[in-house]
């Protein structure tokens, strides 16, 4: 499987951005999705995840209330709704697929990643 994000791109602080993650050459349908981010100098953490069902979601603190992940399970598609955006958010973000049905905050539950998309917030 492969997975493709999109969506980034240069936004102002207090603004939205949009992440969309496809995912090709085999259903993602059911495993758990996530999405993690890196900034320059920084580990990669996680952002947030959403079981295959769609029916649990969850958020790193630092984005709780300000991003809603989401998906479509039939067209294997994961998004990341980024609203209130802070320029700490600024970093390449990453979607990626799941050894399980269920999402986790550690990268290495994780089978399949994406290329990564920039997003980068000003002040």
């Amino acid at each position: 499987v492969q997975l493709q994000a999109s969506g980034g791109g240069l936004v102002q602080a207090g603004g939205s951005l949009r992440l969309s993650c496809a995912a090709s050459g085999r259903t993602v349908s059911n495993n758990g999705m996530g999405w993690f981010r890196q900034a320059p100098g920084k580990e990669r953490e996680f952002v947030a995840g959403i079981a295959w069902n769609g029916g649990s979601a969850y958020y790193a603190d630092s984005v709780k209330g300000r991003f809603t992940i989401s998906r479509q399970r039939a067209a294997s598609l994961v998004y990341l709704q980024m609203d209130s955006l802070k320029p700490e958010d600024t970093a390449v973000y990453y979607c990626a697929a799941a050894r399980s049905s269920y999402a986790s905050s550690q990268t290495t539950a994780y089978t399949r990643w994406g290329q990564g998309t920039l997003v980068t917030v000003s002040s």
